[in-house]
């Protein structure tokens, strides 16, 4: 006999952005302090990286939003 394994593996991509959000969920860190030494310690390619991680998100949040309230707004539940 055998075991189906059926948990999802996370990619690279997903394992950094939890590692970013948990960084990012200490309230008692300032995050323009944060931007001033990343802009101002890091080499340019990754503050260039940071910026598309953050542009990336920006695009992506309206679209997830809509996609998270279409069930609240959809026209079947009054019927």
């Amino acid at each position: 006999m055998y075991k189906i394994n059926r948990t999802q593996i996370k990619t690279k991509e997903e394992k950094v952005a939890e590692r970013i959000s948990t960084i990012l969920s200490d309230f008692s860190l300032d995050l323009e302090r944060i931007g001033y030494y990343i802009a101002r310690n890091t080499p340019y390619v990754i503050y260039s990286r940071s910026i598309e991680v953050l542009e990336a998100a920006q695009f992506q949040k309206p679209i997830i939003d809509e996609i998270r309230m279409e069930g609240y707004y959809d026209d079947k539940l009054f019927k």
